[in-house]
């Protein structure tokens, strides 16, 4: 199982990133797949989630209106559109196979660092 992620860097507040991920080694259309963050100092949260088919999408309240998760199940892509950047969000951000708090994998992770 690979996951790896890209897209990450700095930005202004009010900015915009996507992130993506790669996923290889598994059937990717057969999982529901999160994103998760990781702020310096701090456990690891989660931000959002998709299920295996697309058609549902959950978030955190912290994010919620200003981020949107999506996946291309026949090319195996995972992303997170990220609008409205603000300095809270800076953090590693990971994919990560299976629903909240379920996670078997992770990637790697790419640096979101928000600020003037």
């Amino acid at each position: 199982v690979h996951l790896v992620e890209s897209g990450g860097g700095m930005v202004q507040p009010g900015g915009s990133l996507r992130l993506s991920c790669a996923a290889s080694g598994f059937t990717f259309s057969t999982y529901d797949i999160s994103w998760v963050r990781q702020a310096p100092g701090k456990g690891p949260e989660w931000v959002s989630g998709i299920n295996t088919g697309g058609g549902s999408t959950y978030y955190a309240d912290s994010v919620k209106g200003r981020f949107t998760i999506s996946r291309d199940n026949a090319n195996n892509w995972l992303y997170l559109q990220m609008n409205n950047l603000k300095p809270e969000d800076t953090a590693l951000y990971y994919c990560a196979r299976g629903r909240i708090a379920e996670y078997d994998y992770w990637g790697q992770g790419t640096q979101v660092t928000v600020s003037s």
